[in-house]
C-alpha cells in the first residue's frame, strides 16, 4: 500500500514578493513574465532596488508549492530539497512540517551557506517576474532522495527548474529511475519559457518516453512546440505524456490524453497576481487523481484552486481555502 500520494523533489527558496510597475520593473533590469538566475551580487542589487517596498515572504519553490497544495488538500506529500544552516533554512523546513509535508530535511543537518530565495515582482496587470538566487539548493544532489519513500508514493513529480543544475538533474532522473522501478507513476512541469530555451536536453530527460503526467501553460507550450498554431501545439504536446494538462489562463485548461482532449473551464474571477498558479494547479490536480477521481474531474479541482490563488497575492492559499473548495469540489462531483 502507497504510503504517500506525491513525492516531489525541487528547489528550496523562499519568496519574497513585491508589487511594482511596469516602470520600476525595466528600472531594475527585470525580464518580464520569465524567471531569471541571478548570483549574490545581482541580488544585493534587487535588494535595494526594493528597499522600503513591502513585501510578503513565504515558504516558495515550484514543486514546494505543489506538495503543500496537495497536503492541505488532505494528501499525504514528502518533498526532497536542500536549504543552508541559517534563518532562512530554518524558516522553510518548519514552513514544510506546519503544512504536513514530510521532507528529507528532517533527517539532514544542513550545509553553511545561505538559502535560496526567490524576489516576485508583480505588476498590476498580474504578471509574475522572478529573480531566482538558488544558494544551497543549486548543490542539490542524489544525497536528497530517499528510495524507500519514493518506493512507497504514487506519483513522483519532477520540478522543471531543476534542469539548471547538473546535479539537481542528476538527482531528478536517479529519483525518476527509482519510481520507474517501483511501478510509481511519473510526472513533470516544465516550468518556464527560460527552462525550454536554456535547459531543454534536461527537461527532455526529464520527460522521457513514459511520463504519466505532464503539466505546461500555452507560452510554455508554444516555445517547446516551436509554434503557436494550436493544433500543431495540442498535437505536439500530447505525445509527450500519458496525460497532458495545458493550462490556458482564463480560457482554462486542455487534458489531452490518448489523442482525446477535454477542455475544462476556468474559475470566473478577477487575477491580480499569477505567481503560484501552475504549481497550485498541479498540486490540486494530483490530489484529485490519487483520490480516484477521474482527469477532467481532476482539472476542475485544478481550475478552482488555480483561480482562487491567482485572486489574491501570494503563491499559497491557506488550508482552511482549500478545504472549501474541496468541499464544494466534491458535493459537485
Amino acid at each position: 500500500m502507497s504510503h504517500y500520494d506525491l513525492y516531489a523533489i525541487g528547489n528550496a527558496l523562499v519568496d519574497s514578493e513585491y508589487e511594482v510597475s511596469d516602470a520600476q520593473l525595466q528600472t531594475l533590469g527585470v525580464e518580464k513574465r520569465h524567471m531569471t538566475l541571478i548570483d549574490a551580487e545581482r541580488r544585493a542589487h534587487l535588494l535595494a532596488g526594493v528597499h522600503g517596498l513591502h513585501s510578503r515572504r513565504t515558504g516558495g519553490g515550484s514543486a514546494g508549492n505543489t506538495t503543500v497544495a496537495l497536503a492541505q488538500l488532505g494528501g499525504k506529500a514528502f518533498y526532497s530539497c536542500r536549504v543552508a544552516d541559517d534563518e532562512l533554512g530554518a524558516f522553510y523546513h518548519q514552513d514544510l512540517l506546519a503544512n504536513g509535508v514530510a521532507t528529507n530535511l528532517s533527517h539532514i543537518s544542513f550545509p553553511e551557506g545561505q538559502t535560496g530565495i526567490c524576489m516576485v515582482m508583480v505588476t498590476p496587470d498580474a504578471e509574475r517576474s522572478m529573480s531566482t538566487f538558488l544558494g544551497a539548493t543549486a548543490d542539490i544532489d542524489h544525497t536528497a532522495l530517499q528510495a524507500k519513500d519514493i518506493a512507497k508514493s504514487k506519483v513522483y513529480y519532477m520540478e522543471g527548474y531543476l534542469s539548471a543544475s547538473p546535479t539537481g538533474l542528476d538527482a531528478a532522473l536517479k529519483g525518476r529511475a527509482m519510481a520507474k522501478e517501483a511501478g510509481v507513476k511519473l510526472a513533470t512541469t516544465l516550468s518556464d519559457m527560460s527552462m525550454i530555451n536554456f535547459c531543454r536536453p534536461g527537461l527532455e530527460a526529464m520527460v522521457g518516453d513514459d511520463l504519466d503526467y505532464l503539466f505546461c501553460n500555452e507560452e510554455e507550450a508554444q516555445v517547446w512546440s516551436g509554434s503557436t498554431d494550436f493544433d500543431t501545439i495540442v498535437s505536439a504536446m500530447g505525445k509527450l505524456a500519458k496525460v497532458v494538462c495545458l493550462t490556458r489562463g482564463a480560457k482554462g485548461c486542455l487534458v489531452l490524453e490518448g489523442g482525446l482532449q477535454t477542455a475544462v473551464p476556468a474559475a470566473s474571477v478577477k487575477a491580480i497576481d499569477t505567481n503560484g498558479a501552475g504549481d497550485m494547479f498541479a498540486g490540486a490536480f494530483l490530489f484529485a487523481v490519487t483520490h480516484g477521481h477521474s482527469h477532467a474531474d481532476a482539472a476542475r479541482l485544478a481550475n478552482a484552486s488555480a483561480g482562487t490563488v491567482v485572486s489574491q497575492y501570494g503563491n499559497r492559499l491557506t488550508p482552511e481555502q482549500l478545504q472549501e473548495i474541496r468541499r464544494e469540489f466534491e458535493a459537485s462531483v
